[in-house]
């Protein structure tokens, strides 16, 4: 008897160290395949960066927002190379990111700025157009396509939102009205010493850039969490679930109303769509119940659980 439990108990041994080794080569491989995508999404990135820069904006001397047009601020007036300038600048956001976020991003977003130097310094790219309107619109499209990229591959390659959210942290502030007024800064003394024109042209530039950078980072479906209190609870579960084919979630609630602040037992019933869909979730709803309480807010992304896509004319 003693044998047997012996000998079980060093099969259930090397069971579990087995198990364990497989685990352990999972998540290295989960974590090698991550390391891997964050090289290649960082890689394009600065590769995009450099071609809006050397491509479009160094020649006609447009300006971005941000560090990066603090850099081809400082590049316009001055001598210096502008891949100086990028390293130069983004120290102080490199030693805040490792500060505010913390040390693997600050090690990544150094190596990207290090690495969009060294692009800018080696890499030759051909002077696109001279059109200012070109220019200024694609300019910023590939720039922003590279920021975005950067971020997807968990960096940046222009320090300005760093010292955003250290600022709003510390004042309370957002961090939109935060990037606004820096690049107000920036725009001001372009203005002033280039002249109003190309200080113009260099709004353009950042609102290409941004809406090219939010394009990267959320997508075009950009999603949406809908929560819904109704009477008609089953026949909304089964709309959603059957005609738009999205899985929910159900949370247990009370609902109050009167004033007596009365309560009775309701479940909550929560989904994930695409905005392209909300249109038509709306509709449904109404259907079903007019007066059913919803309340729509955005979702940056989502991962894992069921959001399929359908064709909208269904």
């Amino acid at each position: 008897m003693k044998n047997f439990i012996r000998s079980n108990r060093i099969h259930l041994m090397l069971w579990f160290r087995g198990f364990s080794n497989v685990s352990n080569r999972r998540i290295s491989v989960l974590v090698l395949k991550r390391y891997v995508k964050d090289f290649i999404l960082i890689t394009i990135g600065i590769f995009s960066a450099s071609f809006g820069f050397k491509g479009f904006l160094l020649t006609n001397h447009f300006i971005d927002g941000g560090a990066t047009g603090i850099s081809l601020l400082i590049a316009a007036f001055t001598k210096i190379p502008l891949h100086y300038l990028i390293i130069t600048i983004n120290i102080p956001f490199v030693i805040l990111a490792y500060n505010v976020v913390g040390k693997p991003f600050a090690i990544k977003t150094a190596l990207a700025i290090t690495g969009l130097s060294i692009c800018l310094a080696t890499v030759h790219f051909p002077n696109i157009t001279n059109d200012n309107l070109l220019v200024a619109v694609f300019g910023g499209f590939f720039l922003g396509a590279g920021i975005g990229l950067a971020i997807r591959g968990g960096s940046v390659i222009d320090g300005t939102e760093v010292l955003a959210i250290y600022l709003s942290r510390k004042f309370g502030t957002t961090i939109g009205d935060i990037i606004i007024a820096i690049n107000i800064f920036i725009f001001s003394i372009t203005a002033y010493f280039l002249s109003t024109e190309i200080a113009l042209y260099s709004m353009i530039t950042y609102l290409s850039a941004s809406k090219t950078l939010d394009f990267i980072v959320e997508g075009i479906d950009e999603y949406i969490g809908v929560t819904i209190v109704s009477n008609n609870n089953e026949a909304i579960k089964k709309m959603i679930i059957n005609d738009l084919g999205h899985g929910i979630t159900i949370y247990s609630g009370k609902q109050g109303f009167g004033k007596n602040g009365e309560t009775k037992e309701v479940d909550i019933i929560y989904t994930v769509i695409t905005r392209l869909e909300l249109n038509r979730l709306n509709t449904e709803i109404e259907k079903i119940e007019s007066n059913a309480f919803v309340v729509i807010n955005p979702v940056k992304d989502t991962k894992g659980g069921i959001i399929k896509k359908r064709a909208l004319d269904h």
